[in-house]
């Protein structure tokens, strides 16, 4: 694969490297950012964690602004982050709203036209991102988590339950559990997947886990209480009571009086990069 480097940059005893590259999946150029610690830097495989952000985001956004680089630095672990959604695609109107299209790609493969051919960060993030990170950072046969933020909280979770031989551990933050059933989803589903809303069940992870999808190990989930989007768009209760019917090992936390900005990422980062250590075999 034919890739470039941009930027190489020294970050507690390792580098952040921001990585382009022509996307099969995408079928336009994507962008990815990748912090390698000193161990990785040495040529030795590591466990890579991947970060999936939120709305409006892009790659630079989960490893600038919530310090978990520090926190990775510590363990060894690699962190990756892809972008939001695919860029340049030509779309009428794709980037008007945040909610749809540019920097709203929902880690899902679209069916519909305009979106189908190019809106497909379902399988970038579940095949092709992880292929290139082990070939091209020297990462085959390293264990893999995954983790996010709102609507990357919600890949977090899709992904994680829809292939837990990949995805070793999973963690989500302020995530939207049950997109089908909330307005953020509903515009979005409808848009990429059709109004046939059985076809929504593959990318919602209330449903997938009322379908019989489980991992294996602990998810974690955090959310702040005074979240502005809490009620309305990320519904934590749901994928509670969905895990408890099914057994599904989850932990979910709430926290007093923070809301859904990376000042709260900031706040419980550290919790979620032990979690994903423990469950990777990085550091105790």
């Amino acid at each position: 694969m034919s890739v470039e480097t941009h930027s190489h940059q020294l970050c507690h005893g390792g580098a952040v490297v921001t990585i382009s590259h022509p996307s099969s999946s995408l079928g336009l150029d994507a962008q990815f950012m990748v912090f390698q610690p000193a161990k990785a830097l040495r040529g030795e495989k590591v466990p890579v964690l991947f970060l999936l952000a939120g709305l409006t985001c892009t790659h630079e956004t989960f490893l600038q602004k919530s310090t978990i680089i520090a926190e990775a630095a510590a363990c060894g672990i690699m962190l990756v982050a892809p972008d939001t959604s695919p860029r340049g695609a030509g779309i009428s109107g794709e980037g008007e709203g945040y909610d749809l299209g540019t920097g709203a790609g929902f880690y899902l493969d679209a069916t519909q036209l305009p979106w189908a051919n190019h809106y497909r960060m379902g399988s970038y993030v579940s095949d092709e991102l992880p292929r290139l990170v082990r070939t091209e950072f020297g990462q085959d046969g390293a264990p893999f988590g995954i983790m996010g933020h709102s609507m990357g909280g919600h890949g977090a979770l899709v992904h994680g339950l829809r292939d837990p031989s990949l995805w070793h551990s999973v963690s989500a933050l302020a995530p939207i559990v049950h997109p089908a059933a909330v307005p953020w989803g509903e515009k979005a589903f409808t848009a990429y997947l059709g109004r046939n809303r059985e076809t929504w069940k593959d990318w919602d992870a209330v449903s997938l886990i009322e379908s019989g999808k489980r991992h294996p190990r602990e998810i974690l989930i955090d959310q702040g209480t005074a979240d502005q989007f809490l009620a309305r768009e990320l519904r934590p209760d749901l994928i509670e009571n969905a895990a408890a019917r099914a057994g599904q090992p989850l932990t979910l936390r709430y926290h007093e009086g923070y809301d859904h900005s990376y000042w709260f990422i900031q706040s419980v980062i550290a919790d979620h990069v032990a979690h994903h250590a423990r469950l990777l075999g990085a550091c105790s």
